[in-house]
């Protein structure tokens, strides 16, 4: 799916993921506080993982080339990767 975008898409791809991500990074930093990694923090998160999940399914060989499903590919990789780094920050700080 991303492998087939010229570069403008690609460009503003990133800016509108970015963008939403640091909207939901406020929001999340709001309600996790000390627990998640402040807004900036949270948007890095959430973007690379949003792009970084697209890409797992890509590997794995799951066509993403219908715009919902890339979508949902990538939200569910971001809320996976913001859950699992917060977890094992939560895991490392009690131990």
């Amino acid at each position: 799916m991303i492998w087939n975008l010229g570069f403008g898409w690609l460009v503003m791809m990133i800016g509108c993921v970015t963008i939403l991500a640091f909207i939901l990074a406020m929001a999340l930093d709001a309600l996790m506080g000390r627990e998640g990694f402040g807004p900036v923090g949270n948007a890095f998160v959430l973007t690379g993982s949003f792009f970084l999940s697209i890409f797992l399914f890509n590997t794995f060989g799951y066509n993403l080339s219908d715009m919902k499903w890339g979508a949902g590919a990538g939200v569910l990789g971001a809320f996976v990767g913001i859950t699992s780094l917060a977890l094992l920050k939560g895991l490392l700080n009690r131990w």
